[in-house]
């Protein structure tokens, strides 16, 4: 995943364009007003240009560049990943003021400012970050979901992936993992008194340049291109997002002592340097993943990852998986295949190696959904 994502750039940097302004004289032309481009693009940019003729000053604005079929996105949903992040699981109690909880959990621009202030931070300790609600909560708070996302607990020859529920999940990104110790300490102490049942804060890091705790390279097949991540993770109408998550434990002397032509069979790429294997198992988990085990097999759906390793040396260690599409039929397929549902019956070998333990879909709205929350 890290090694793809450091392939394409950073989202907070836009492109300026240039425009040649010829009249039938020669003028002289110069840049006056540069407007703004939102992430997602529901504002759009404009370039405004002046230019003297005759000892007359005259405008000539540019179009203005307009992407408002496809509204803005929050921050964390196809952007880079950092060195850390934090997947932050809150369940709430039956009896909180939900819309109460909502709205404070939708200020989360405001705590990231607090935690890092706009006018002091760099790249080094800035955070992208997001919002997502469980099919029931956003349900209770009045919120509408375009696609049903209920996760299916799901149970399989080599495991099962059952389904943990949860009301709202944070994704935080950033490469200073102390600052998003704090966020998390504002969003928990900014949350209602009494209101939170339960919660989870993991915190990741980037193993090996890039690699899962496994030692293989993670999210080889990841898409790269921003424009290409934005049309796989948002949903076109809203500009919001389907998230999985999933919590994986490793069984890490396993991996340690199994050699490596076995879990390569079972991954269905080489493990130094991520190759497709050319001859791979139907069971392999890029045959399970793409639809099929032929080579550079057509893949039917799509998810931008997100995922890195978590955990400690004395207790549980091993992959917090989280991913972004524009539907959560992307997940299901993949699920299925995973768990024997698929068309061919086989379950994923990528099981052997490792366990899941929690499970659940969230709904990322988009920025204008978000406002109407806050």
């Amino acid at each position: 995943m890290r090694n793809s994502s450091r392939l394409f750039n950073r989202l907070s940097h836009f492109r300026q364009g240039v425009r040649n302004v010829s009249t039938a004289q020669s003028a002289s032309v110069r840049p006056l007003l540069l407007g703004t481009l939102a992430v997602g693009g529901a504002v759009g940019s404009y370039i405004a240009y002046t230019t003297i003729k005759d000892k007359k000053i005259i405008s000539i604005p540019m179009a203005t560049v307009s992407a408002a079929a496809v509204p803005g996105s929050q921050a964390s949903v196809y952007s880079p990943t950092k060195e850390h992040a934090l997947y932050l699981t809150i369940h709430v109690k039956n009896s909180a003021e939900a819309k109460a909880v909502a709205r404070a959990v939708a200020n989360l621009p405001k705590y990231i400012d607090a935690v890092c202030p706009p006018d002091l931070r760099d790249e080094s300790d800035e955070i992208l970050a997001g919002v997502g609600f469980g099919p029931s909560f956003y349900a209770k708070i009045g919120g509408k979901a375009k696609k049903d996302y209920s996760y299916a607990d799901r149970k399989g020859a080599l495991g099962n992936m059952p389904a943990t529920g949860g009301d709202i999940f944070i994704h935080a990104k950033s490469d200073n993992v102390s600052k998003l110790f704090e966020l998390t300490q504002a969003i928990i102490a900014a949350v209602p008194a009494g209101s939170i049942e339960r919660f989870e804060d993991i915190y990741s890091f980037v193993y090996r340049n890039g690699r899962d705790l496994s030692g293989f390279i993670d999210g080889t097949e990841n898409a790269a291109d921003e424009d290409d991540r934005r049309n796989i993770a948002v949903e076109k109408e809203t500009g919001g997002s389907y998230v999985i998550t999933q919590k994986w434990i490793h069984n890490l002397d396993l991996i340690a002592k199994e050699k490596d032509s076995n879990m390569e069979g079972w991954v269905g790429r080489t493990r130094p340097d991520s190759v497709e294997l050319k001859k791979k198992p139907i069971s392999s988990h890029v045959a399970r993943m793409t639809g099929g085990n032929q080579f550079a097999q057509k893949k039917k759906f799509e998810i931008v990852r997100q995922s890195m390793p978590y955990g400690t040396v004395s207790d549980k260690a091993g992959l917090f998986f989280i991913g972004y599409a524009a539907s959560p039929e992307n997940f299901n397929y993949m699920l299925d295949r995973m768990v024997g549902k698929g068309e061919d019956k086989h379950c994923d070998d990528v099981m052997r190696l490792t366990t899941c333990v929690s499970g659940n879909y969230f709904y990322f709205p988009g920025e204008s959904e978000m406002a109407k929350l806050r």
